[in-house]
């Protein structure tokens, strides 16, 4: 029988399903819901870097597949971007990130990781319907990269 209120039952479920849990938990992050990516992260990485497995294949998979889950869902807002009708707002941050994008292009999306901002990066990018591909190639190296700093500046922290 399952106690889901049992500390017990949680720790063992955040073993098993860990990778599981970061996917689903960078993807929900980077689309228009809120949450907090970066918390399950540095959570299931401070055990494997306590035991000093910083270049291990475990570490490995859990930043390939934050960031996998996090592209994709800003991919999936990009997506939605696309189908957005003209805007007629006068929104200063639309308005701000619109400008942006036009000027720079997909390499703006370098930022999609930023809290908020990136979200609306994203969705204009799909709005002006920029080159899907270059936005996935600039998303995904951003985020990776987002990824691996955490990892390095949450270090003193769990050592």
């Amino acid at each position: 029988m399952w106690d889901i209120f049992s500390f017990s039952f949680w720790a063992d479920f955040w073993q098993t399903h860990g990778l599981w849990l970061m996917f689903f938990s960078a993807f929900l992050s980077a689309t228009i819901l809120p949450g907090n990516s970066e918390i399950v992260f540095v959570s299931l990485a401070a055990p494997k870097v306590l035991v000093g497995s910083l270049l291990s294949a475990d570490i490995f998979w859990l930043v390939f597949l934050a960031t996998a889950g996090n592209t994709l869902g800003s991919l999936t807002t990009y997506w939605i971007g696309r189908w957005f009708p003209k805007i007629d707002s006068k929104n200063d941050r639309t308005l701000w990130a619109i400008n942006k994008i036009q000027r720079y292009g997909a390499i703006t999306l370098l930022l999609s990781w930023l809290p908020i901002i990136g979200d609306v990066f994203c969705a204009v990018a799909g709005w002006l319907r920029l080159n899907w591909l270059s936005c996935l190639i600039f998303m995904t190296i951003g985020k990776g990269l987002r990824y691996i700093a955490l990892l390095f500046f949450s270090l003193p922290f769990v050592s």
